[in-house]
């Protein structure tokens, strides 16, 4: 009896677990203990005190060190991107391997949109006239909808990727769609990242290789020369520097 006790008090405790509401102020100090974890254990603290249909890793098919890291620990994870209809023809080829690769569905998410109604009601080239205005429609609605059915959402970004991600924490709470958000690479360098694709011979997008180290939609994205910011080819003659997702 007592063992089935024991038994029964761990499965109530996991589903505590399971259930929890995140408190800004909890986070917070999550995010201290985190800190010092390699990016795989942060990714076991996520599975460990969420089930697999409250999270989801954002893909953006650059390179796929976090989806590898995420599948090797749970191969059943959600994978997603959102389709502007503006991806590089290499953006849309890395997502077809990562498919066959690893033998797993990425759920695909679009705008309500399509390009012609807005180009209809906003003029032509909007990327051009009103790049914010672009994203929101594009990328940033698409993505409020999908967090919306998330608790956690998990990303790639890094804090040496340029200053708007400078101070970014590993957890914290996303105030703008209201969930938890994640990124278990925010303290590795370019060069971690690099030695993690060669080690495990990744694939990554050819783009990459052709002074793109930030790639995003076509008509928005243009190579950069060494030294510059990784960012400095988004948006070229605005002054924006983030599409409004992070």
């Amino acid at each position: 009896m007592r063992m089935i006790k024991m038994v029964k008090d761990e499965m109530v405790e996991k589903e505590t677990v399971k259930d929890k509401v995140w408190t800004e102020e909890e986070l917070v100090a999550v995010n201290d203990e985190l800190e010092s974890k390699s990016p795989q254990e942060v990714i076991r603290w996520v599975i460990e005190n969420f089930e697999r249909e409250e999270f989801a890793l954002a893909c953006s098919f650059k390179e796929l060190v976090l989806l590898d890291m995420l599948l090797k620990e749970k191969p059943d994870a959600r994978i997603f991107y959102i389709d502007t209809g503006f991806h590089f023809k290499e953006t849309l080829d890395l997502k077809k391997k990562i498919e066959e690769t690893y033998k797993i569905t990425v759920e695909r998410y679009e705008p309500e949109v399509t390009l012609d109604y807005m180009e209809k009601v906003c003029g032509p080239k909007l990327w051009e006239t009103d790049p914010d205005k672009c994203c929101t429609i594009r990328k940033v609605e698409p993505l409020r909808k999908v967090l919306s059915t998330l608790k956690l959402w998990m990303t790639g970004i890094r804090r040496d990727q340029g200053q708007t991600r400078a101070n970014i924490p590993i957890i914290g709470w996303d105030r703008k769609f209201a969930l938890v958000k994640i990124s278990p690479l925010a303290t590795w360098s370019k060069k971690q990242v690099w030695d993690y694709i060669m080690t495990h011979d990744l694939p990554y997008n050819e783009l990459l290789d052709n002074g793109y180290p930030s790639i995003g939609c076509e008509p928005c994205t243009h190579p950069v020369v060494d030294g510059d910011d990784d960012r400095a080819g988004r948006w070229t003659g605005h002054k924006k520097t983030e599409c409004g997702l992070h």
